[in-house]
């Protein structure tokens, strides 16, 4: 009986022991997500993702998208604002849109005050990340975090630089502040677009991105700003469409909660998911009709 007892006794300190290593080791991974404009075409991501999980097989890794436009910084920037706000806490994000690859600009990490991690290149990818989450931290990352013996690789940081240190981040091998030296967050480099804004009856805004499936034109008005205005459901209101001060499209259209408020072929206003301004047309595409397009040259105008 006495025997059983110590066996017992013994067990549960076992077991106890175990739990409280268990609660105090570092036993997860952070999420590490992987954004480019490579496309799925040949290996590039496969390679990444290869680089990532040879340094440790059990991180978990997803996809942002990697059908960012060749080069197009400004949407690679916004898919990520898009998207990031659902993560949780401690996700690595490793971004490459990256056209001055082996040039001067800096690789970095960002740390936002939302507790995400960012990785790529300082070419203004992280620029409403950097805006809408806030920047705790930026640091510039050192040849020490670098795949092993890819130095003389100049064009695929994605895969040397950006994957190999997000990784090493989002396993607990290396902690941010051994990612390199600090960078001012001053220095960071961020993009100029068309703020939204309230000014003479007239709520303006910029076209950030594309609802690119269904020819939806996005817009950065939120609804905050939009309230301005003062309309409700149902309202008409004036639309002017413009690039580089032309204008491309001027109409009346109805600020309604969703498509099938309208006939179909119709114009309407409405609050996208991200509750900004938009502009659609039930069943058909506004961006090919009207020959709209996205980015920092195309903004909105909408009066009463």
């Amino acid at each position: 009986m006495i025997r059983k007892i110590l066996l017992t006794v013994l067990l549960l300190i076992v077991l106890g022991v175990l739990g409280i290593f268990y609660v105090f080791s570092d036993k997860s991974e952070s999420t590490l997500v992987l954004m480019t404009d490579f496309g799925m075409k040949d290996g590039a991501v496969a390679a990444m993702k290869g680089v990532a999980l040879k340094l440790s097989p059990e991180l978990t890794i997803h996809d942002l998208t990697h059908e960012i436009p060749t080069y197009n910084i400004w949407e690679g920037a916004y898919r990520l604002q898009q998207t990031a706000p659902y993560w949780a806490e401690g996700t690595v994000f490793v971004c490459v849109v990256d056209p001055g690859v082996g040039t001067e600009r800096k690789s970095i990490m960002l740390k936002t005050k939302a507790n995400h991690y960012y990785v790529g290149p300082d070419n203004g990818l992280f620029t409403l990340v950097a805006e809408s989450e806030g920047v705790e931290e930026v640091r510039e990352i050192s040849a020490a975090n670098r795949l092993p013996n890819s130095q003389g690789s100049y064009t695929f940081h994605g895969r040397d630089v950006f994957a190999y240190s997000g990784a090493k981040l989002a396993s607990g091998k290396i902690s941010f502040v051994e990612v390199g030296n600090a960078i001012p967050d001053n220095q960071l480099v961020m993009l100029n677009y068309p703020k939204p804004g309230f000014e003479n009856s007239i709520v303006s805004g910029g076209i950030p991105i594309l609802d690119i499936q269904y020819g939806n034109v996005w817009t950065n008005i939120d609804k905050n700003t939009f309230d301005k205005l003062g309309v409700k459901s149902g309202d008409m209101l004036n639309v002017k469409v413009l690039t580089r001060d032309s204008l491309v499209f001027q109409g009346l259209m109805p600020y309604v909660h969703t498509f099938g408020d309208v006939k179909e072929g119709e114009n309407l206003l409405y609050l996208n998911s991200l509750m900004n301004l938009s502009i659609g047309i039930n069943m058909d595409s506004f961006a090919n009709k009207y020959g709209v397009s996205s980015g920092n040259d195309w903004r909105v105008e909408v009066t009463k």
